[in-house]
């Protein structure tokens, strides 16, 4: 269990940075303002998670951490909620969602959680008097790979997808082909989206998630890359004195490099 003396000394540095003597800049920002740094320490978590590095996620951890209670902090300021409102709000919707675990309801499967979790969330929004939302209601602000995860999981709970993998491999074809017939850049544009929606469902009928497929793809090339630039910086030679097929070369042997040390 967490030590509540700790806990309490967060909440009262959050109490005294933002107080009449507290420091210039935390008595500057907003919720809109922290925005930005929210979404980073964010990140800051996954790339710990990545780099399998408990030191590391724990210090990330505490920085999200505080970002809630600023975010809390600034809220009670204005007579709005307080940090125990918050607490109070995600204790009582992890329980009430989790009908199976503190109730009576039944679940043996995750799909069968989050069906139940649907309906129930559905319910909760009946209670308090508010409209039913579609199920294509997403946040805007999510990633595009994974906003588009999330729709097409969204329709497979309610029986809209293909009955098995060979759709979404035939439907990822069809989309490429229609990219390399189109003939305006509005139109490449659309086929593009439409070429990256299908390998998103592919991703998905594999089990993989597309953010972080495409992640580990981007950080591979980096490294690549860099391994390059290293060469080329030993041996004194710069980027425009090589071709193409040099430097093809050296991505090549980077490669190589990457199958020697997954082998070891």
């Amino acid at each position: 269990m967490a030590d509540t003396a700790k806990w309490l000394k967060l909440l009262e540095i959050m109490q005294t940075l933002r107080g009449e003597n507290g420091c210039p800049w935390d008595k500057a920002q907003t919720h809109d303002t922290l925005k930005k740094y929210f979404l980073e320490e964010t990140y800051e978590v996954l790339d710990a998670i990545d780099r399998r590095s408990d030191e590391a996620l724990c210090d990330e951890l505490g920085d999200v951490l505080l970002q809630v209670v600023f975010h809390a902090q600034l809220a009670a300021e204005q007579g709005r909620f307080t940090i125990d409102d918050v607490l109070d709000q995600i204790n009582g919707k992890m329980i009430r969602r989790h009908p199976h675990i503190f109730a009576d309801a039944h679940a043996d499967a995750p799909e069968e959680v989050l069906t139940m979790w649907e309906a129930i969330k559905a319910k909760e929004r009946k209670d308090q008097g508010k409209e039913a939302r579609g199920l294509m209601q997403i946040n805007d602000n999510l990633p595009a790979l994974m906003m588009a995860q999330k729709v097409q999981d969204k329709a497979h709970r309610v029986g809209f997808d293909w009955p098995d993998i060979e759709g979404p491999r035939l439907k990822l074809r069809e989309e490429v082909a229609e990219l390399e017939a189109a003939q305006t850049a509005v139109q490449a544009e659309d086929e593009l989206g439409d070429v990256l929606f299908a390998a998103v469902n592919l991703a998905r009928f594999y089990e993989l998630d597309a953010e972080q497929a495409l992640r580990h793809t981007v950080k591979k090339f980096i490294t690549r890359f860099q391994h390059i630039e290293k060469r080329l910086q030993e041996e004194g030679r710069e980027w425009s004195a090589c071709d193409l097929a040099q430097l093809d070369a050296l991505w090549d042997e980077a490669k190589r490099m990457e199958q020697v040390k997954g082998e070891e």
